[in-house]
Order: structure tokens, then sequence, then C-alpha cells
């Protein structure tokens, strides 16, 4: 998935059009708080911003990725009209991958986005997490059960790649609130439940990996634990 956060309708239309059209799936905002909204349930494997943008500049956008854990490493290509050299050396010093300035080719857009992605997600080198019949990719933000996609929230997500990545490990409740949702939920560990339980049924056949270890939490397994 490859998202596009720029308020121009003429040009977001022509990149969305462009790259449905080369086999990539993208989706296009044309506001700061529409993109985050959608960061919330799936973050793209790359993003291409624009900086002069309504509610918040791209610049400002890109510090504060760049300053998350979960959206660090995520693929950058900056799309402006602003070409100067101190513009170019502005957006990649606050992490841009790439500066592509308007008015630009298809081909080429396509052609960097390409190189950026082999560059991002060398297979050789990409984690893959496994249990049961479950794949998962984390820097390409992919989940699979028994080779089909599955489509999670980011919560939901968060909470299969912390139990894939210490498999065997049990994690109370507790343990999952602080981790996922970062802070103290008590007497209100239901929300782990809630989250255990979509999982499960969005995984299907391969949900029964989740373990259920009574009076104690959640681990990776082969099945219930009464």
């Amino acid at each position: 998935m490859i998202y596009l956060l720029e308020d121009e309708s003429g040009i977001r239309n022509f990149v969305l059009y462009a790259l449905n059209n080369s086999g990539f799936e993208a989706e296009g905002f044309e506001t700061p708080s529409a993109f985050y909204k959608a960061m919330e349930e799936r973050l793209p494997d790359l993003l291409l911003l624009d900086i002069m943008l309504p509610e918040e500049d791209g610049v400002t956008i890109l510090k504060k990725l760049r300053s998350e854990s979960k959206t660090r490493k995520m693929p950058i290509i900056l799309l402006t009209a602003k070409s100067t050299e101190f513009d170019k050396v502005t957006g990649l010093d606050s992490g841009a991958d790439d500066y592509i300035t308007k008015p630009f080719g298809t081909m080429e857009l396509i052609s960097r986005i390409k190189a950026l992605l082999r560059r991002t997600y060398d297979t050789d080198t990409a984690e893959t997490l496994t249990a049961g019949g479950i794949t998962a990719v984390p820097s390409r933000h992919e989940v699979s059960c028994n080779g089909e996609r599955v489509t999670l929230t980011l919560k939901e997500y968060e909470l299969l790649i912390t139990l894939l990545r210490d498999r065997g490990e049990v994690f109370s409740r507790e343990q999952l609130l602080r981790r996922i949702w970062g802070y103290d939920f008590t007497g209100e560990s239901r929300t782990v439940d809630v989250h255990i339980r979509t999982l499960r049924s969005k995984l299907g056949d391969c949900g029964d990996v989740i373990e259920t270890v009574r009076g104690v939490g959640y681990r990776i397994g082969g099945g219930a634990i009464d």
C-alpha cells in the first residue's frame, strides 16, 4: 500500500491513477487529519508527501513520522513544487528518502518508487515471523494465514507482532496493555480480550495459534490451555 498526501486534487488523481495502473495499491488524502486517521488503521509501505499542505506542512509531518518508532523507517518521498537547493537539503535532512520536484514524469516517479522499495524491503534481510500458518513481515506490515493476506487494525497488528516476537512467552493482560496501548488500564483488561477475540476471528484457521493461559494471559502456541 502506498499513501499519497497531496491537497491538489488534479495531481492527487493523476498520481493515484499512475500508481494503480503500475500494479501498486494506492490511497490518497487531501488533508493531514485524514491521513493520520488512516494511519491508525494501517501503515503504508511507502508515503508520497507534499510539503505545502493545509492544517500542517509536510516537513513538520515528516519530522513527526521520523520521531515515532512505528514510522521511523517508513520510506518517504517528498513531492513538491519547492525546487531550490535549500529546500531539497532541508527535506532530505529532515528525514526524506527521496525528493521529487513538480512537475514530474510518471515513468520517473514509478522508477524511483520501485528503487526505494527495493532498497527498503530487501527480501534477503527482511524479518519474517512465523507460527503455525501465520506469516508476518513487520518491515512490510504484512500478515498472512496459510498464504492468504489478512487485514488487521493497527492495535491488532501490534498485538500479534508482540506475541510472535516473543513466541512461547506468556504475556499478562496488564503487560500487553502497557506495551500496546502505552499505559495502565487498571480494571480494564477486557480491552485486551476483545482485541484477541477479533484478532483470532480475522486469522480464521490460524487463530488457535494464540493460546489463552487461564488466569494469566496469552501466548503464541498451538491452542487454548484450560
